[in-house]
């Protein structure tokens, strides 16, 4: 019988520990075909964030190494200037990459590093319990906003791909979402544009994925996938900021 479908090889055979309805799944398995597809395992560094993502390293077929809580790109950057001809991506969430971690990742961007960064955006910090992250929504319920994120004392949400599209150094940022196969399937092909970009040496890329966090949202997978189409969607337009690639 012919396979149609399968485990890429550079994922491991082993049970990942995400919540039911959890989007890192579908977006670790997209990382991990474009690895196989360009044929980069064996030239592939993963940079493993704190955050719910944090076990990335048991899961990405390839050398990866752990990052304190936010420099991410300042390590994925040491790694890839001393190591030029092999990938290096980050994989890092919103509390990561976009609260302790905004220095690292607006400097990384402006000098233009030629890595990848794959950041995950459901808007609530997850791993620590579903406080309010720098991506929370105006209005929006956490831990730590039980009356709903107030602009005027909490400020607004930071739109990390608008914001970094601003700079001269990214090469290639798109936002995308997987949500749905239509969507899954753009998904793909950003984050293989993405390496793609760093394969040839264009400079930094970035693809934001927004994504659900049934636990911390209080929902339901299919809940949290609505609530993510109706609140999430319209506030993050998916889209590409950035696109230098064919300079």
């Amino acid at each position: 019988m012919k396979q149609v479908f399968k485990k890429p090889a550079a994922l491991c055979d082993v049970p990942l520990h995400y919540c039911p309805g959890c989007t890192h799944g579908i977006v670790h398995r997209l990382v991990a075909e474009v690895i196989d597809e360009l044929g980069i395992e064996g030239k592939t560094i993963g940079v493993a964030p704190v955050g719910c993502s944090v076990f990335a390293y048991d899961y990405f077929n390839c050398d990866m190494v752990e990052a304190a809580h936010g420099r991410a790109p300042a390590v994925a950057t040491g790694i890839k200037r001393t190591n030029l001809d092999n990938i290096v991506f980050t994989y890092q969430g919103d509390g990561d990459l976009a609260a302790i971690g905004t220095a690292e990742t607006v400097h990384a961007a402006a000098r233009g590093e030629n890595i990848t960064i794959i950041f995950i955006n459901n808007a609530i910090y997850g791993m620590t319990g579903g406080q309010m992250a720098p991506t929370t929504l105006p209005g929006q319920v956490t831990q730590t906003s039980p009356y709903g994120r107030n602009t005027e004392t909490q400020g607004f949400p930071i739109r990390v791909s608008e914001m970094l599209a601003t700079l001269d150094g990214p090469a290639y940022i798109e936002r995308v979402a997987v949500d749905c196969v239509k969507n899954i399937n753009m998904a793909k092909r950003a984050i293989k544009k993405a390496f793609t970009c760093q394969v040839e040496k264009k400079g930094f890329s970035l693809v934001e994925v927004v994504s659900t966090c049934p636990t911390n949202w209080g929902l339901s997978p299919e809940e949290a996938m609505n609530w993510l189409r109706e609140n999430m969607l319209p506030y993050y337009p998916l889209g590409v900021y950035c696109d230098k690639t064919s300079k």
